[in-house]
């Protein structure tokens, strides 16, 4: 396994990580989940995600329960708030009463002392910056929180969250987690120049597009039992199946096929291509898969093969 410093943290983690979105406490049994997560920890990876809202905090639960056996500072596990967990005004959102209260409850569920990373799981517009920095770094004196992220901001979002924090000495952020894949490369814009220059990494989600780079859906064929086929998550994988996509599916596994390599081999080696991200977080719902998924931190893409790759899927 291959390990990255987190943006300019001294933290450190595994080049491929394992998320719960979907899977853990949901779709896959108890007892796969948790040989899935021991087969990734025996492979190295030491970076878990989870969030409170997976599964109304099941995936997290399930995702601590199984690394429990293993030496605490061995692993980085997170967890995040922002989305709805009630019916309750104050249930939602990045409060310091909803980021202090949900903190507490997502370490209840895993049973732990702290977490490693908390996430804000998107930007609050009806809470100001100061005041969620603020209770996070509170956390983080106590002891609860080791280091502050974000997901799914803006680059003008990040950047009045160092700016708030420099503002007022508290602890700054060093992750974020953004969608990023060959077929959506958005962060490449503003993103990835504004962390750059922050000092912020890249944890991305998302890095097969929902499965569809796996070549799973090749002419628009759902699979049984696939994400696709699931009423619920499918709205997240749609808009990758539009026939353009399919095309550009299909174009990206024969430059695999030619390398020797697998189209997961391939996407996922292209995404830490990046020197920004510190890791490409997966999905797995077997052992097999995240065999699979590791494959890719030993692939590097000749620089032809990147510019073939540009002519597929431009930025």
């Amino acid at each position: 396994m291959q390990y990255r410093r987190l943006g300019s943290s001294g933290l450190k983690v595994s080049a491929i990580s394992l998320g719960s979105w979907l899977t853990y406490g949901k779709t896959v049994e108890e007892n796969v989940a948790e040989r899935t997560i021991h087969r990734a920890y025996e492979l190295g990876i030491n970076f878990f995600d989870s969030a409170n809202v997976y599964e109304n905090g099941e995936g997290e639960r399930v995702m601590a329960q199984a690394l429990r056996s293993y030496p605490r500072e061995s692993y980085v596990i997170t967890t995040k708030a922002f989305w709805p967990v009630g019916d309750g005004p104050n249930d939602r959102g990045l409060s310091r009463k909803h980021v202090f209260e949900q903190l507490h409850k997502s370490l209840k569920r895993m049973q732990l002392d702290y977490v490693d990373i908390f996430y804000c799981h998107r930007y609050d517009p009806e809470t100001p910056v100061e005041e969620t920095l603020r209770v996070i770094d509170d956390l983080i004196s106590q002891g609860k929180i080791l280091y502050a992220g974000v997901s799914e901001w803006s680059a003008a979002q990040i950047e009045e969250a160092v700016a708030v924090a420099d503002k007022y000495l508290l602890d700054r952020i060093v992750v974020n987690q953004p969608q990023y894949n060959l077929l959506n490369r958005r962060i490449e814009h503003e993103i990835i120049p504004v962390c750059k220059k922050y000092g912020i990494g890249q944890v991305v989600f998302s890095p097969l597009a929902q499965g569809v780079l796996t070549g799973k859906y090749k002419g628009g064929r759902i699979p049984p039992g696939s994400r696709a086929a699931n009423e619920e998550i499918n709205v997240f994988v749609q808009r990758f199946l539009k026939p353009e996509m399919l095309a550009k599916v299909d174009e990206l596994e024969k430059i695999a096929a030619e390398l020797g390599i697998t189209l997961v081999e391939l996407a996922l080696a292209w995404v830490l291509r990046e020197p920004n991200v510190a890791s490409a977080l997966v999905g797995a719902s077997r052992p097999e898969q995240i065999e699979q998924n590791v494959k890719a931190v030993d692939v590097v893409l000749p620089p032809e093969v990147l510019v073939r790759i540009d002519e597929i899927c431009p930025a």
